[in-house]
């Protein structure tokens, strides 16, 4: 089920924190391979867009979990896009399978230097004021867009998706066969959604995937109601 006019170019917006977004990483990252698909990996904070009113948006913190992890991508993204990219695969996969934590600085630290990148790495994008201009910008045109949360794909400025949603990535010819079904609902403008319902097994499955994370985290998930 090939699409021709299946795009050779995606913008994926992630936040670190989002377990989902992970999970469609993975699948991404194979059609990338597969297909030949140009990757921008960029940004989207689930703590902005989730912030209660009167609390600080995440840019006036001096550490603030999702959105300093997308600072340290920022910069490592100047430096070499790959290096993103790899940073993104090494703390997402940390959080969200290892169930380590990221987010703690000593932790980022140590992961930098298991990418054979300088530690301090962390201070300087930190001390680089200019690495909150890189993830607002990715953050607010997602918004501009309509957009709420991550995955969102970006394909042109009238064309963007949220997901796909799932777990257990798949892989190989399905990878592809994915691609070209989510493609494919470009060329409907105004088919805004579709769900599958969940099963108590289903969501079974999906706390087993997610149980790492769970663990993992030290903040409580918040999300304000879908548009």
């Amino acid at each position: 089920m090939e699409n021709e006019n299946s795009p050779s170019h995606v913008a994926f917006h992630f936040d670190v924190m989002c377990p989902w977004a992970y999970q469609t990483s993975i699948w991404m990252r194979e059609v990338r391979d597969r297909l030949n698909i140009e990757v921008d990996w960029c940004f989207f904070s689930l703590e902005e867009i989730n912030r209660e009113e009167g609390k600080k948006h995440p840019w006036e913190r001096e550490w603030s979990y999702g959105w300093s992890m997308m600072r340290i991508g920022a910069f490592l993204k100047r430096i070499d896009p790959a290096l993103n990219d790899a940073w993104y695969l090494k703390s997402g996969t940390a959080l969200h399978i290892e169930g380590r934590k990221p987010h703690d600085p000593d932790v980022a630290r140590l992961l930098l230097k298991e990418m054979d990148q300088d530690p301090q790495i962390v201070e300087e994008a930190l001390a680089d004021l200019t690495t909150h201009d890189d993830v607002k910008r990715d953050h607010e045109l997602v918004v501009s867009l309509g957009g709420f949360g991550v995955p969102t794909l970006v394909f042109s400025e009238n064309e963007r998706i949220f997901g796909p949603v799932l777990i257990n990535p798949p892989t190989g010819e399905k990878a592809d066969k994915l691609w070209h079904l989510i493609t494919g609902w470009l060329e409907f403008p105004n088919l805004y959604e579709m769900q599958r319902p969940k099963m108590p097994s289903d969501l079974e499955m999906i706390s087993d995937t997610f149980n790492p994370y769970v663990k993992a985290r030290d903040w409580e998930t918040r999300a304000n109601p879908t548009p």
